[in-house]
C-alpha cells in the first residue's frame, strides 16, 4: 500500500489516532460515510437498476464496472470508518489499526472514460463524485494519521502541536 513505515510504537501518533476518533470530524465523517453507503445501495437497487438496463451495451458494461467501483470504495472507506470507530470504543487499541491491512488504496481512483461518462446516468456520476471526494478527504486523514513519511516526533504538525499544548499546561493531557 505505502513505501512509508508506520509510526505505530509513538505514543504521541497512538494519541492522534484515538483523538481523532473522540473527535466531531470523526462524527461528521463516519455519519456522511454510512449515509453514502446507504444512499448508494438504495440507488443501484432501485432507481439505479432501471435506468441501467435503457442503457446502450457498450455504456451499460461501463455503468455495471463503475458501480462496483464505487461498491468497492464505499465498502473500503466503511471499514476504515468502523476500525477508528472501534478504537473509539476502546474495541481496539490504536496500535492496532496503524496496520497496513486497514489502510486505505489510492489506486480506486480513475474517472469514468469522457465518452462514457457522458452515457452514464446523472445518478450514478454525482454518487460517483462524493464518493471520490470523501474518499479523497478519508485518504488524507489516513495518510496524516498513520503513513506520513514526515510523521516523526520532531516534524509531523499534530504532534507538534500537542507537544506545544503539552508544555503549556504542564504536561497534562
Amino acid at each position: 500500500m505505502s513505501d512509508f513505515p508506520v509510526q505505530a510504537e509513538d505514543p504521541r501518533r497512538n494519541n492522534v489516532v484515538q483523538d481523532f476518533a473522540a473527535s466531531e470530524l470523526f462524527d461528521r465523517t463516519f455519519q456522511e460515510g454510512m449515509d453514502l453507503v446507504e444512499e448508494t445501495a438504495a440507488y443501484l437497487d432501485g432507481a439505479g437498476r432501471q435506468e441501467s438496463k435503457q442503457l446502450h451495451r457498450k455504456a451499460a458494461l461501463a455503468y455495471a464496472s463503475e458501480s462496483m467501483r464505487l461498491t468497492t470504495r464505499l465498502m473500503q472507506l466503511a471499514s476504515w470508518l468502523l476500525v477508528q470507530r472501534a478504537v473509539r470504543e476502546g474495541q481496539m487499541a490504536a496500535t492496532e489499526a496503524c496496520q497496513d491491512r486497514y489502510r486505505l488504496s489510492e489506486d480506486l481512483f480513475r474517472p469514468p472514460a469522457a465518452e462514457l461518462a457522458d452515457q452514464m446516468p446523472a445518478g450514478l456520476l454525482k454518487l460517483l463524485e462524493r464518493a471520490c471526494r470523501l474518499y479523497e478527504r478519508v485518504l488524507h486523514l489516513d495518510r496524516r494519521m498513520y503513513l506520513d513519511p514526515s510523521a516523526d516526533a520532531d516534524s509531523h504538525p499534530v504532534l507538534l502541536q500537542m507537544d506545544r499544548l503539552q508544555a503549556a499546561f504542564g504536561g497534562q493531557r
